[in-house]
C-alpha cells in the first residue's frame, strides 16, 4: 500500500501517530527519521526555508522510505496546496487557521475542481501518468489529509465548528503559538494545557483526529487519554541539539 494512503487510513481510523518537525533541508534528515519508525515528518515551509524544488526532494526521500511527509505551508500561501500534493505530499498542515469558514475553503482547496486544485496526471503525487486521469481522481483524496492548527484562544473556541467541516482530518493544537496568543510565555501553562484539552474534546464526535505538538514525550499517556491520537514529537534541529548537548559533558570529562 502506497505510505500515504496507509497514513491517510490510520489518521481516519484513531490509531496514535508519531511524527517530527523537519527543518533542515537535507534529504537525509528525512530517510535517518523514516529508518527510525516515525509515521510521519512534517516538512516545516511555514519557519524554514523551503522552496518548490526542495519540497520535491524531500517528498521523494519520504516516499522512497515508506514515510508519510506532510507540509506545513506558508500562512495566506494557498497555491502551495496543490503544488505540495503534486509533488506527493501525504497532506497539508495550514497554521493559524481561526475559523469554520477558513477551513471549508482550505478544504475545496485540497480537490480537484472549481475553486480547488489544478490537475495533472503526470505529477510524482499521480506517480508520474501510471494512474491515469481517472486513477489519481479516484485516489488523492484518499491519500492525502488536511490537519488544521489551533493557535489562538478565539481558534479555541471554534475548533467543534473547523472541526466538523467536511475533508478536515486532524486539528492539531500548537501550544507555543496558542501561548503567546494568549498572553503566557510558557506553552506548558495550566491555561494553555486547558485550552488544549478544549481542543481536543471539539473533535469527539466528528471525523477530525485531534492532536498536538509535545516535546516532553512522557506526557503522550495523558494526552492519549484526554483524546489526542496525532503526536509531533520534537523538530529534527532539536534532536541535534539535545544530542549534541548530551555528548559535551562526556568530552569535557573525558
Amino acid at each position: 500500500m502506497d505510505c500515504r494512503r496507509d497514513f491517510a487510513e490510520r489518521l481516519r481510523g484513531g490509531k496514535p501517530l508519531a511524527g517530527v518537525f523537519v527543518k533542515s533541508r537535507d534529504p537525509a534528515h528525512v530517510e535517518i527519521l523514516a529508518l527510525a519508525g516515525f509515521d510521519f515528518v512534517v516538512i516545516d515551509a511555514e519557519h524554514a526555508g523551503f522552496g518548490r524544488a526542495d519540497i520535491t526532494t524531500m517528498t521523494m526521500a519520504a516516499r522512497a522510505g515508506g514515510l508519510a511527509a506532510l507540509v506545513r505551508i506558508p500562512p495566506d500561501e494557498p497555491g502551495w496546496i496543490g503544488m505540495c500534493l503534486d509533488a506527493g505530499a501525504a497532506g497539508i498542515m495550514v497554521p493559524q487557521v481561526p475559523d469554520a469558514e477558513t477551513a471549508a475553503n482550505l478544504a475545496r482547496r485540497m480537490r480537484f475542481g472549481p475553486g480547488g486544485s489544478g490537475f495533472s496526471p503526470s505529477t510524482p503525487g499521480a506517480l508520474y501518468g501510471a494512474r491515469g486521469i481517472a486513477g489519481h481522481l479516484e485516489a488523492r483524496p484518499e491519500e492525502t489529509v488536511l490537519v488544521c492548527q489551533i493557535e489562538s484562544p478565539s481558534a479555541v473556541g471554534n475548533a467543534a465548528e473547523i472541526a466538523a467541516i467536511p475533508g478536515v482530518d486532524a486539528l492539531l493544537v500548537g501550544p507555543v503559538d496558542l501561548a503567546v496568543s494568549a498572553g503566557f510565555t510558557d506553552p506548558a501553562a495550566a491555561e494553555v494545557a486547558a485550552m488544549s484539552r478544549e481542543v481536543l474534546t471539539a473533535t469527539k464526535g466528528t471525523a477530525a483526529a485531534g492532536g498536538l505538538f509535545l516535546s516532553d514525550i512522557t506526557q503522550i499517556p495523558a494526552w492519549r487519554e484526554a483524546g489526542a491520537t496525532l503526536f509531533i514529537t520534537g523538530t529534527d534541529q532539536g534532536f541535534l541539539a539535545s544530542a549534541a548537548r548530551r555528548a559535551l559533558p562526556a568530552f569535557d570529562d573525558a
